[in-house]
């Protein structure tokens, strides 16, 4: 029988990506989603690419904890990839409360179902901005955590540690060393701490969509070039480049959710050399 994969955010702009490779690598994939940063049209879009009208989606809420463990009691879990999050850097520097309540407060959810239901493997959506200001470029997975420039980025940093944590203290679940709790309560975890994802599915049925003013770069420059925007404004002149504006690591989309099938392959065939692992996914460059 396929294993069962819930992709939180799945109607999002990577959330869809990943939605398709996993449908097309021959996993079921439930879909959850509270669209306040996206619409129905990458969801349809995936409809189409895979070929699959009956993919279950539920529009719910992730920071309301019994919606959380009523999916959970519907669908028998295997491994979870949460990308629901706010994901916008300023955004978090003016409203840090709003970042911090509804992160932390959806992955939290999400380990407490899943702990709660007979233990599941937990995918989590991390960032390069966990590394801060880093020391030395490239950063490798042995890099040191610096310290967040945003709030947004303080999340990222904080699920990890909830994720390690969470890992630590419910892999022994399946070894029944802990008298009183579920036998098969294990939960185990990878991290993968990606930079800046751009680009389109082939089949240009899903992209970057976003609600209201883009947080990326790409969403800008295609606006400008059908017209919606009169210029593409670049900000910043004095970086250590040669011409003082911005790099940035990009990684293409089905690049980065390919990268998860296989993240989630690696937890679903044990293959994981520890019960909580961290990957950065980019070119390094």
């Amino acid at each position: 029988m396929s294993k069962r994969v819930l992709v939180s955010g799945g109607a999002g702009f990577i959330g869809s990506h990943v939605t398709v490779e996993l449908i097309q690598s021959g996993y079921e994939v439930v879909v959850a989603d509270d669209m306040s940063n996206c619409d129905m049209t990458c969801f349809e879009g995936v409809k189409k690419i895979t070929g699959r009208e009956d993919i279950p989606f539920i529009k719910m809420n992730f920071c309301d904890l019994d919606a959380v463990n009523k999916l959970f009691s519907e669908f028998q879990i295997d491994a979870v990839i949460h990308f629901a999050a706010f994901k916008a850097v300023g955004e978090s520097v003016s409203e840090p409360v709003k970042y911090y309540s509804n992160n932390l407060s959806s992955f939290l959810n999400v380990i407490e179902a899943a702990k709660t239901h007979g233990g599941c493997n937990v995918l989590f959506s991390s960032s390069a901005t966990v590394y801060g200001e880093p020391d030395k470029l490239p950063v490798t997975e042995e890099s040191p955590r610096q310290p967040a420039t945003s709030p947004y980025g303080n999340t990222k940093q904080i699920c990890e540690d909830i994720l390690r944590d969470s890992v630590k203290a419910y892999a022994r679940f399946g070894n029944e060393v802990t008298p009183g709790v579920h036998k098969d309560g294990c939960i185990k975890g990878i991290a993968l701490r990606y930079f800046n994802p751009i680009g389109a599915h082939p089949s240009a049925l899903i992209g970057e969509l976003p609600r209201g003013v883009p947080n990326n770069l790409v969403p800008f420059i295609t606006q400008t070039a059908i017209g919606k925007r009169e210029c593409l404004s670049i900000f910043g002149n004095d970086y250590p480049t040669p011409d003082g504006t911005c790099q940035r690591d990009y990684i293409d989309i089905v690049d980065l959710a390919k990268a998860h099938v296989y993240a989630v392959s690696r937890m679903l065939d044990g293959k994981m050399e520890k019960d909580y692992e961290i990957f950065n996914i980019g070119t390094g460059r």
